[in-house]
């Protein structure tokens, strides 16, 4: 591990040329973070009206397919049940 080189992160010169920096563990955690902030800006984030449309839609979706699970699981059941009763 001591013949790692450490990664490079590109930054502009005054040029307009990359020169190459080398940041410290440190150095790339404050950079991941700050990269986030910046980020986070960016989302649009939904109103109330869409995120309980959306939250509504995923437990009616989650309810149906759980019965849907449940309806095959039941017929795998009845007919390994039946398999059985028929061999056995």
């Amino acid at each position: 591990m001591a013949n790692e080189e450490k990664k490079a992160v590109p930054a502009q010169s005054k040029g307009g040329a990359v020169r190459r920096t080398q940041l410290g563990f440190w150095g790339r955690v404050k950079k991941w973070f700050r990269d986030m902030k910046s980020e986070l800006k960016k989302v649009v984030w939904p109103t109330p009206t869409q995120f309980g449309k959306n939250t509504l839609v995923a437990l009616v979706m989650m309810a149906g397919s759980a019965v849907i699970l449940w309806g095959f699981d039941s017929l795998a059941s009845a007919a390994i049940r039946t398999l059985i009763r028929l061999v056995g």
